[in-house]
């Protein structure tokens, strides 16, 4: 310390001590006071004892606590069991060679490839300084990235029979022999466990996944068209607060679980191992390419036919890159700028479909089943570039990057639709050209037995007495004169419509060219308009049943000497007069009389507008099938199973066969597990029917329904974008712009630089590459 320092310490104590005389007194009369009562001499034996249990129980546990962490830092696995993931498609053959792969932990490792003929050294070597990835097409780092290593290593030797190993963590592999699990040693475990798995194949997308694959966008059905109205908030308001009981419910069996425990650093690196098992085979073939450049390579000259082919094919792709520099440009443009004249077309269209007067207010496309199947093509036009951009940038990366898979089975799933709805419309469209008079003849015939004739009968019949009820005659003659009053002039309508029907059959069967959903679609709206007449007996009925079914319970709340108060919404006490008591009981009494009466002619419009939604519930089940059936999904199921994951399953295989197999008695105890990739559901294919299914019955089959139908009210039909939110589930929530197709479809595909080398020939710099994503094909 300075002197200073010390000299302005010691001035500070003296002065502190000066100023506070006092206090300095005391401490020393209380310092006397405790060395004269043996104070000091009990708390200096307390601290020997206290330092001598500290030494002898304290800093040995501390030792011995530092040391077993030492241990298990050094190696983790300390039970010695070794877990190795092989795959059951590896080359196989009796030379020596050289496992490579990825080691998690000391006794854990992942095998990716065999090199045979090589040296473990030069292998180790060539890992370190990253030869055997030389000539990668794309950047390495991305592989290390996935993977969750920085660089592949050394595992251990194959067939290497009575070699040394140096490294006491190497294994040793005999895969010789039809067996196809190998024979494994290791010096530092005393059991092994061998994970068998079969590595997917990326050129045909196959991959293996924790979560089942997504075959619907993450859409909110709200996100579809205009706000929704008072009723669709309070439904999906239910909806959210039954998920978030759900929620709540779940959390509270987690905190009532009986053990509670963290899961081990194994199961933290399922992710992991799972991202390993889909890159072995990319990465296996990237190690088999460059085994060659480890170790001498003898060069040798071209020969004189080996020049000429090579110069053959220089010339060749000279010629091919002349044409995709001038010509294949102007083909492209032209292409982009007709794509994006059919996008302007139709936003303008979509933008009329999607119009509302008012914002509550509902719009064409909620309407009409042909104005929506119309906005549905559309809206698929205008994704089906960027769905197609996405995927072509997906040939620029790792075929085992597995983003673009899910979008990969919608596009396809998508065309395939479309393409089959045009195949079934040509048909069934020329079909009904050449048949547009009977099958205009044959509606006709159908709207005038069912809609016309078949209801006035009915009409008829319960004029009189029906069943034997005894109705009211003058009410039932009033009403039934009225409907059929209605009738006969909408009959009339229907005659003077007869002549124009076979055109309008006509232009339906010229529509279904643009798909048979087309003539589906507009069936279904001239189901609804040629059947509006008993859509609005059914309204009329159901309003005069419901006004005097209230008006009854009104006045037996009279007799009651009840009320009811619109303010509080409750039944309150009320005195009446005896005028009031009497005019009521006469009301009642006529009301109640005339109620059957009412009653029987409401269920007769009911049952007809049932069967009429019940015909307009096939067509829309036809629609959804032929815009959102997932039949790419289920080719892909039965063809490659692999390409649609749903979960990994561990099996437990039996080791009769490879202990038979092993000729060493002291190899250690192995057990052979097979890693499986389970394929996805049917039902988790056909969620979104289940769920139309569920909004079905939770619309018409619930008790509230039931009421409206007891009490008249009116049942309102469920909403088109709530029942059919499946067909919007291959489209994102918000189109996109013209704005983010242009610079979608303009903007330059990134090239690999491997592809970016120019061509020379006879001095002259010839490039490889297009900017806007041209085809490349070079020679180097």
């Amino acid at each position: 310390m300075h002197p200073l320092s010390i000299l302005s310490l010691a001035i500070f104590v003296a002065g502190y001590t000066t100023a506070r005389w006092d206090l300095v007194t005391r401490l020393y009369e209380l310092a006397i006071f405790a060395w004269d009562h043996g104070v000091v001499t009990r708390a200096a034996k307390g601290f020997a004892v206290l330092t001598f249990v500290f030494c002898l129980v304290v800093i040995p546990v501390e030792r011995l606590a530092e040391r077993e962490a030492r241990l298990l830092a050094v190696m983790p696995e300390s039970n010695g069991l070794m877990r190795i993931f092989w795959p059951t498609d590896i080359q196989r053959s009796e030379s020596p060679g050289v496992v490579v792969g990825w080691r998690n932990s000391l006794l854990d490792v992942f095998v990716v490839a065999i090199l045979d003929h090589v040296d473990a050294g030069h292998v180790e070597f060539a890992l370190k300084v990253g030869t055997l990835f030389k000539n990668s097409p794309y950047p390495v780092n991305t592989v290390y990235e996935r993977c969750g290593h920085s660089s592949t290593h050394v595992l251990g030797l194959t067939n290497a029979g009575d070699a040394v190993v140096l490294d006491p963590y190497l294994f040793l592999a005999t895969t010789a022999g039809p067996v196809k699990v190998p024979r494994v040693t290791c010096a530092q475990a005393t059991s092994i466990q061998i994970i068998l798995y079969d590595r997917p194949l990326p050129k045909r997308m196959q991959y293996i996944s924790l979560n089942p694959i997504a075959l619907a966008l993450d859409n909110h059905d709200s996100t579809h068209g205009a706000p929704e109205t008072e009723t669709e908030l309070e439904y999906e308001r239910q909806e959210d607060e039954k998920k978030a009981q759900k929620r709540k419910l779940v959390e509270k069996i987690k905190l009532h679980s009986i053990i509670q425990r963290s899961p081990s650093a194994k199961e933290k690196a399922l992710p992991k191992i799972v991202n390993q098992v889909n890159w072995a085979w990319e990465v296996e073939q990237l190690l088999q390419k460059n085994v060659s450049l480890i170790g001498t390579r003898p060069k040798r000259t071209l020969s004189v036919s080996e020049r000429v082919v090579e110069h053959a094919a220089t010339m060749r792709d000279y010629i091919w890159d002349m044409i995709l520099l001038y010509v294949f440009p102007i083909i492209q443009w032209g292409f982009i700028y007709l794509l994006m004249t059919h996008r302007i077309l139709a936003e303008i269209l979509l933008q009329v479909l999607e119009w509302r007067a008012r914002p509550r207010y509902a719009a064409l496309k909620d309407i009409s089943a042909t104005a929506q199947q119309i906005e549905i093509r559309l809206q698929q036009f205008c994704y089906w570039p960027l769905q197609y951009m996405t995927l072509r940038q997906r040939k620029n990366n790792w075929g085992s990057i597995t983003t673009s898979h899910p979008e990969y089975i919608r596009f396809y799933n998508s065309l395939w639709l479309v393409a089959n709805d045009v195949i079934i419309g040509i048909a069934l469209g020329s079909y009904i050209i050449d048949n547009a008079d009977w099958v205009a003849n044959t509606m006709g015939h159908l709207l005038r037995t069912y809609a016309v004739k078949a209801l006035q009968r009915s009409i008829s019949w319960l004029m009189g007495w029906p069943a034997g009820l005894k109705l009211n005659s003058e009410l039932a003659l009033f009403l039934g004169d009225l409907f059929l009053w209605v009738i006969e002039y909408w009959s009339s309508c229907i005659e003077t419509l007869q002549p124009a029907l076979p055109h309008i059959v006509w232009f339906i069967g010229f529509s279904s060219l643009a798909g048979a959903s087309m003539p589906i679609a507009m069936f279904s709206d001239l189901l609804s308009v040629l059947t509006v007449h008993i859509h609005s007996f059914y309204l009329a009925s159901a309003r005069i049943y419901h006004w005097q079914l209230t008006i009854l319970i009104s006045l037996f709340h009279l007799f009651r000497g009840k009320k009811h108060n619109v303010l509080r919404n409750r039944i309150d006490s009320c005195d009446y007069d005896l005028d009031q008591l009497l005019v009521g009981t006469i009301l009642f009494t006529l009301l109640f009389f005339l109620l059957p009466t009412v009653v029987v002619f409401y269920l007769n419009f009911a049952i007809a507008r049932m069967v009429i939604i019940s015909l307009k519930a096939v067509f829309d089940t036809l629609l959804s099938c032929l815009n959102h059936f997932p039949l790419f999904a289920l080719m892909l199921r039965v063809k490659d199973p692999r390409r649609l994951p749903g979960g990994i399953r561990f099996e437990l295989r039996d080791t009769h066969h490879y202990k038979l197999n092993s000729n060493a008695p002291n190899d250690p105890p192995t057990s052979v597990i097979y890693l499986k990739s389970i394929p996805l559901t049917f039902r988790a294919m056909f969620h979104q029917y289940f769920r139309m299914g569920s909004r079905i019955r939770k619309h018409y089959l619930s008790p509230g329904v039931l009421l409206c139908l007891l009490t008249g009210k009116f049942v309102p039909p469920i909403n088109r974008k709530k029942l059919y939110s499946l067909q919007y589930s291959m489209l994102p929530a918000t189109r996109a712009s013209i704005r983010e197709m242009w610079r979608a479809v303009t903007v330059p595909s990134p090239t690999p630089t491997w592809k970016q080398i120019p061509i020379i020939l006879n001095g002259r710099r010839y490039p490889t590459g297009l900017g806007s994503g041209g085809r490349t094909r070079s020679r180097h």
